[in-house]
């Protein structure tokens, strides 16, 4: 059986110049994301997940570009594409809940620099970089 694409949408979400990261039921660290469905838009999407998952509300301020990675799914027997449309985000505070029903195990605002160390995957590291490239920006150029 051939795999399957999946398309998804997440948020890098800043602020008081920290990000925020999740720690998935694996014991890695990542950044809120889902899979996109019923015809509903990217930015939508990364804006519920960040909502759902850590609690955030947050406002997208660019995007911050793409990832790919590729899993063999147990339950549906076959490799898995997940394809994510990454957005850089702003949260107004630091307030946030960790939806530990959904498995998640912890979660936090961090610098950026601890966040990347943090980081599993390469490219989720490359991501958070644009994603505060555009966050600095922001700040330049915000009333």
């Amino acid at each position: 059986m051939p795999g399957a694409i999946r398309s998804c949408a997440g948020g890098v979400v800043f602020c008081n110049d920290e990000v925020f990261l999740l720690m998935s039921d694996r014991g890695e660290w990542v950044m809120p994301k889902g899979v996109i469905r019923n015809q509903n838009r990217s930015n939508d999407v990364a804006l519920w997940r960040v909502e759902d998952e850590a609690g955030i509300h947050a406002e997208i301020i660019g995007i911050a570009g793409n990832t790919r990675y590729d899993f063999f799914s147990e339950s549906r027997g076959r490799e898995i594409s997940n394809r994510i449309q990454w957005f850089a985000m702003r949260a107004e505070d630091r307030s946030f809940h960790v939806a530990y029903e959904q498995g998640f195990l912890n979660g936090k605002y961090c610098p950026v620099d601890q966040a990347r160390a943090m980081l599993t995957y390469d490219g989720d590291k490359k991501i958070l970089d644009a994603a505060y490239q555009i966050y600095q920006q922001s700040l330049r150029v915000r009333p």
